[in-house]
């Protein structure tokens, strides 16, 4: 089995190769590259051709999703090339991507929860053998994606309008002149809103902007 590193952090980049290395080599196995971007990635995966990939989610230049973004295409360029993301981040779009198409050779492990080293190898040779591999904690997070996608399929178009001008941060009395409503049934669209996501009246939390934060992860 030949696998290939992608780890932004230089001295967890290090950690992990050795790591790998001298809990590989063992057994027939080896440490084919590690890199530090997604591009990098790419470029080791169509290089080396290793059996699967163990990949960071937050990678230069933006520190956001590059890793995962990356892992979808060196999916889609090698198909049966086992992923295994390793981050301390649950991104649940790109994740959701990454499993949408083949769910087999995939897995999603969370730094934090990772206690034992054997346990992180095993999961890794059940990735690279073709099984799916995924921390609880990211299946929880991404169902609880799921259910706030199926909430917003929920509004109106109309309510969908207001709550796009609700994000651009315009107030009730801009919505209603923008949408040459009256003020009354704005109010009314954005009741509707928040109760179409599960957002009741509170005393400690801001529903405008509850509502707005999850039409954008989306």
């Amino acid at each position: 089995m030949r696998v290939v590193v992608a780890e932004d952090s230089a001295v967890l980049r290090a950690g992990l190769t050795l790591l790998l290395t001298l809990l590989l080599t063992t057994r027939g196995h080896d440490v084919a590259a590690a890199v530090g971007d997604g591009d990098a990635l790419r470029a080791a995966v169509d290089e080396h051709r290793p059996d699967v990939a163990v990949v960071d989610v937050r990678m230069p230049p933006t520190h956001t999703d590059e890793g995962l973004r990356a892992a979808i295409d060196i999916r889609r360029d090698h198909p049966g090339l086992g992923v295994l993301v390793f981050s301390q981040y649950v991104e649940t779009r790109y994740a959701t991507l990454l499993l949408a198409e083949d769910s087999r050779g995939v897995g999603y492990l969370l730094k934090e929860r990772v206690a034992d080293v054997r346990d992180f190898l095993a999961a890794l040779l059940r990735v690279a053998a073709g099984e799916t591999v995924l921390d609880p904690e990211v299946v929880t997070r991404m169902m609880a994606t799921g259910r706030r996608a199926d909430a917003l399929d929920t509004l109106t178009s109309r309510e969908r309008e207001v709550l796009v001008m609700m994000a651009d941060g315009r107030s009730n009395g801009a919505i209603a002149e923008a949408l040459f409503l009256s003020y009354g049934s704005v109010e009314k669209h954005v009741t509707h809103i928040f109760s179409k996501l599960g957002l009741p009246p509170s005393q400690s939390d801001h529903r405008r902007v509850l509502a707005v934060l999850r039409y954008l992860e989306f």
